[in-house]
């Protein structure tokens, strides 16, 4: 059996829309990392305009998601979203401030990792 996914005509559009709107669900794994990774909600909601889709995952397991790079005055991070097209939410997966070393110039595309 195979399940279909819905994915979002306009990924970009429906994540800045769900942020907008805070139609968000913030995972036990996120709440956790922000912690540790020092960024905070406020950064990711507040950035918004700043958000670039940089990979796609539409067959991610339970939902399809995307890792956004976004920009604030503490500089770039990077945040996972898994879109819920049925019930019209963004969940936060995982963020992070990517590592020079593992991304290249502008932190949006990985390093070949050998």
């Amino acid at each position: 059996m195979v399940i279909v996914k819905d994915i979002p005509e306009e990924p970009l559009k429906f994540i800045k829309n769900c942020i907008e709107q805070r139609y968000i669900y913030w995972t036990y794994h996120v709440n956790m990392r922000l912690r540790e990774r020092y960024i905070s909600r406020e950064q990711i909601l507040e950035d918004v305009n700043t958000y670039e889709i940089i990979e796609s995952y539409p067959e991610d397991k339970y939902l399809p998601s995307y890792l956004i790079c976004g920009e604030s005055k503490q500089g770039i991070f990077h945040v996972q979203f898994a879109v819920d097209l049925e019930n019209k939410n963004v969940r936060v997966i995982t963020a992070y401030i990517p590592e020079p070393g593992k991304w290249k110039s502008g932190l949006k595309i990985r390093r070949n990792q050998k």
